[in-house]
């Protein structure tokens, strides 16, 4: 039976999964369709009430997934109740009739090298243990010179004077790296178009609106589940920070996991799971670099973020930073959550201008 492989979306890290699991695999490897309404739906439809909108929006790739003839799955894992959504997931996909293979990559919170070794061998016999840790290396830094070319994008995408251009741009070095297995050259690439995205004529005042983004991290990293917020905030002409990302996810933050610890020690002792007391620390961060505004967002029924969400508020009380809060369900509505991003962009220009 030929192989066919799948995952879930989750922003364009799409690019250097589908690059890994076919270097890995040497199988046909099929990137499920663009998050829309339908797969939404679909997840919903199938899933237990209780579970957050990530879950949903996996659910429903899969799905597509499987309609499009995949039979191997492959899926990440995490901090949180995400950790048990494999084995639902692979539960309720069964009971609706579809045949596969599915393979969950991390355990708890971290990658075990030995076992995801071990699955990639049985679906392809022939990987040396160079191979795999070749690619691997290369996906690493495909998805960190992906993060660090989108830190350049965020602070400059909202006053470009040719509208699309570090789209365009970014589509096509997106491509570019896609069609190479060359660690030399995927740097080499990285290098030229870090040149290039520097050049884009942009016109930014020295004293522009920013706003830092804080909060879960699928909705952070999935512009479909957030409703497109960083391009609506870049319309504003807002610079724009945001920390979650696959490179923090992966490895930098156990590098600064005690940092955070030591710095929110007066407003939080112990870790909140997922990304909860990140989330303390970047509303500390963002309030004594000066930002106008910070915007808080996570799915409807996130325990981490409810607990830090009280903790948030007494730091930007403290500091008299204005923030704004998004809980996002299958029943969330675009005007209603345009109309109150619009109110707040309002509340931080008005703020701007009376400091002034």
């Amino acid at each position: 039976m030929k192989k066919i492989i799948s995952f879930p979306h989750v922003g364009d890290y799409y690019y250097p999964f589908s690059k890994l699991l076919t270097l890995l695999t040497e199988q046909e490897v099929i990137i499920p369709p663009p998050i829309t309404k339908k797969t939404l739906e679909l997840g919903t439809k199938y899933a237990p009430d209780t579970v957050c909108i990530p879950f949903k929006y996996n659910l429903g790739n899969f799905i597509e997934s499987l309609n499009e003839g995949a039979n191997i799955l492959f899926t990440a894992g995490g901090g949180c109740r995400y950790r048990y959504y494999a084995e639902v997931t692979e539960t309720i996909l069964k009971d609706l009739g579809y045949q596969f293979t599915f393979y969950k990559l991390i355990k708890k919170e971290n990658l075990h090298w030995p076992e995801i070794y071990k699955i990639f061998k049985d679906i392809n016999p022939k990987l040396t243990l160079f191979k795999f840790f070749h690619d691997f290396l290369y996906a690493i830094l495909f998805i960190f010179y992906m993060d660090q070319i989108d830190k350049i994008i965020r602070k400059n995408i909202g006053f470009e004077t040719k509208k699309g251009s570090f789209e365009k741009a970014k589509k096509k070095m997106l491509h570019n790296f896609s069609n190479t297995n060359s660690i030399i050259k995927l740097t080499s690439l990285y290098k030229k178009y870090k040149r290039k995205f520097k050049r884009i004529k942009i016109d930014k005042p020295k004293n522009c609106l920013k706003v830092g983004i804080i909060g879960e991290l699928y909705t952070s990293m999935e512009p479909y589940s957030n409703y497109e917020l960083e391009k609506e905030l870049a319309k504003e002409h807002i610079e724009i920070k945001r920390f979650t990302n696959l490179s923090y996810l992966m490895w930098q933050k156990r590098f600064i996991k005690k940092h955070m610890k030591r710095k929110v020690k007066k407003y939080c002792k112990y870790t909140l799971g997922a990304d909860g007391l990140d989330n303390i620390y970047r509303a500390l961060y963002l309030s004594k670099k000066n930002y106008d505004g910070i915007i808080h967002i996570k799915p409807f029924g996130c325990t981490p973020e409810i607990t830090a969400i009280p903790i948030i508020q007494r730091v930007c009380e403290d500091y008299n930073m204005p923030i704004i809060f998004f809980s996002y369900d299958a029943e969330s509505g675009t005007e209603g959550i345009n109309t109150r991003l619009e109110a707040f962009k309002d509340l931080i220009t008005i703020r701007r201008n009376k400091n002034e």
